[in-house]
């Protein structure tokens, strides 16, 4: 079995950035076929090398860094080399001011805790939008545990992440 092959299987043959299904039998060379990222978090976004300064200050505060192998469509391994990922909310939910939460999973993966991601005018919509979060943190950063909780306030209902602190 190809290393290809075995990180498709680890994800499920979904890309790591987009979520959307990647198909094996497409060539590496296709846009949307299929490669390996080793997920050095940051790219050349930013300036500098700031995956590594990123590695290194996530394994000083105790937490684990975002790397590692993970399979995604090589249009979107190309693009993330040149800048932050942007992990995309879906369409069908309806939500105001969302994070971008690619950054949000470098900040809870670093140092843990509580954040507020998304605004919803709706209690159903922020439930909606709070299992969709759990599940999408469950790929985008597997080794990671996170909780939704949905407050009230103002006449809308806010969705805050949580994640352990580091040690």
């Amino acid at each position: 079995m190809s290393r290809l092959d075995e990180v498709g299987e680890q994800d499920q043959w979904r890309c790591w950035l987009c979520d959307e299904a990647v198909d094996p039998s497409r060539s590496v060379n296709d846009d949307r076929g299929p490669s390996v990222d080793s997920m050095q978090a940051g790219g050349k976004a930013g300036g500098g090398n700031k995956s590594a300064k990123t590695a290194q200050r996530s394994a000083k505060d105790g937490a684990p860094p975002l790397t590692g192998e993970r399979l995604a469509h090589r249009a979107c391994n190309t693009r993330k080399g040149a800048v932050l990922p942007v992990i995309p909310w879906p369409t069908g939910l309806f939500v105001a001011d969302p994070a971008p939460l690619f950054a949000v999973s470098q900040r809870l993966a670093r140092k843990g805790g509580r954040e507020v991601v998304a605004r919803c005018p709706s209690r159903d919509d922020a439930d909606a939008v709070a299992l969709w979060l759990v599940d999408r943190f469950t790929r985008l950063v597997p080794e990671m545990p996170v909780t939704a909780a949905v407050e009230p306030g103002g006449g809308q209902f806010m969705i805050a992440l949580a994640a352990p602190r580091s040690r």
